[in-house]
C-alpha cells in the first residue's frame, strides 16, 4: 500500500506536465473499445439464442458495468454483475450459456496475450520468478516470496473446481448442453471471424490507440515497442486480481519492464495517470449503466440475488 501510495503522490506532483488533450482523446477511445467487445460478445449470445432478441443497448450496459465495478472490487467481482445483467436481458437466458460465451471472448484474448508476451520474452524484459519477491507488488510478490504456498493454493483450487464442476454437472439439469450452446458460434468458422473475432480485433487496436496517446499525454516516447510493454504490464496485473483493477501490480511491473529506459518517476506518473484515469472513466460509464438498467446502483444486491448458475 506504502508503495502504491507514493506512485499517486508522484502522479500528482507531476500533473502539470500532464497534456490533457491526447489524455482525453485517449479515454474516448477506450470507451469506444468497451463498445467493441461488448458487440462481439453480443454476437456471440445471438446465435447461442438465434430465435430471441438480443439488445446491444442492454448487453452494452451489463458490459460496462461490469468494467466499473471491476475498477473498485478485486477478483473480478464486476463479472457476476455482467452475467446478471445479461440474464436480465435475454429472455429465457440460462446463466450457464452466458457464461460459455464468456468462454468464446477468452480464446481470441488469450491468444493475443500469447502474441505479445512472446514478443516481451524475446525482448528479455519480464521479471523471472527470483525477481518477484523483490517487485513492490503485492499480487506476484507473495508467489515469489512463498513459492510453496502459492503451489499449494493452486492445487486446492483446481480441486474445488473440479469437485464443484462435478458437483453442479449432477446438481444443474443439462448443463453440459447449456455450456455447449454458448460455444455454438465456433461452429461456424466464418461467423466467428466476422461477428466476434472482427470485433474482438477492433477491441485490442484500440486498446494500442489508446496507450499510444496516454504515453503522449504524459511526456513518454510514442513507439510499438512502449505500447506494447504497456499492454505486457497491464495483462501481467490482471493474471493474479487481488488489488482492485491491479493497482500497484501494475506500477511494480512498468518500472521493471523499462528498465531504466524512461525514469522512474516519469513512468510512476504516467503508469497511476492512466489508471486512475481509466478507473475514473470506468466507474463512471459503469455505475450509470447500473443505475439505468436497475434504477439503483447496489451492484452487491443484484450480484447477490443471481439464481445459481444453470437457472
Amino acid at each position: 500500500m506504502g508503495q502504491v501510495l507514493h506512485a499517486i503522490r508522484v502522479f500528482f506532483e507531476q500533473l502539470a506536465a500532464v497534456d490533457f488533450a491526447p489524455l482525453a482523446l485517449a479515454v474516448g477511445i477506450h470507451l469506444v473499445k468497451t463498445f467493441c467487445t461488448s458487440r462481439a460478445w453480443r454476437n456471440a449470445i445471438a446465435a447461442a439464442y438465434p430465435d430471441r432478441a438480443v439488445p446491444q443497448r442492454s448487453i452494452y450496459g451489463a458490459y460496462i458495468a461490469a468494467v466499473g465495478v471491476n475498477a473498485v472490487v478485486p477478483a473480478r467481482g464486476g463479472d457476476a454483475v455482467k452475467l446478471y445483467l445479461a440474464h436480465r436481458s435475454v429472455d429465457g437466458a440460462s446463466y450457464a450459456t452466458l457464461a460459455a460465451t464468456l468462454f468464446v471472448l477468452s480464446l481470441f484474448d488469450i491468444a493475443m496475450g500469447g502474441l505479445i508476451f512472446g514478443y516481451a520474452l524475446t525482448l528479455g524484459v519480464l521479471p523471472g520468478v527470483g525477481a518477484l519477491p523483490h517487485l513492490a507488488a503485492f499480487d506476484f510478490g507473495w508467489v515469489g516470496a512463498y513459492p510453496e504456498l502459492a503451489i499449494v493454493l493452486a492445487l486446492v483450487l483446481a480441486i474445488l473446481v473440479f469437485f464443484g464442476g462435478t458437483w453442479l454437472r449432477f446438481r444443474v439439469h443439462g448443463l453440459k448442453a447449456r455450456l455447449a450452446q454458448g460455444v455454438v458460434v465456433l461452429r461456424d468458422r466464418e461467423r466467428y471471424l466476422r461477428t466476434v473475432a472482427t470485433w474482438q480485433a477492433c477491441d485490442w487496436a484500440l486498446r494500442f490507440v489508446a496507450i499510444w496517446f496516454f504515453l503522449d499525454a504524459f511526456g513518454i516516447a510514442q513507439s510499438v515497442r512502449n505500447v506494447l510493454l504497456v499492454q505486457v504490464t497491464q495483462s501481467l496485473a490482471t493474471l493474479v486480481p487481488v488489488s482492485p483493477g491491479g493497482i500497484g501490480t501494475e506500477q511494480a511491473f512498468i518500472v521493471y519492464v523499462f528498465d531504466g529506459a524512461v525514469s522512474t518517476t516519469r513512468l510512476l506518473s504516467f503508469s497511476v495517470g492512466m489508471k486512475l484515469t481509466l478507473v475514473a472513466a470506468n466507474v463512471a460509464a459503469g455505475f450509470t449503466a447500473i443505475f439505468l438498467m436497475l434504477g439503483h446502483v447496489r451492484w452487491r444486491e443484484a450480484a447477490a440475488g443471481r439464481p445459481a448458475p444453470g437457472g
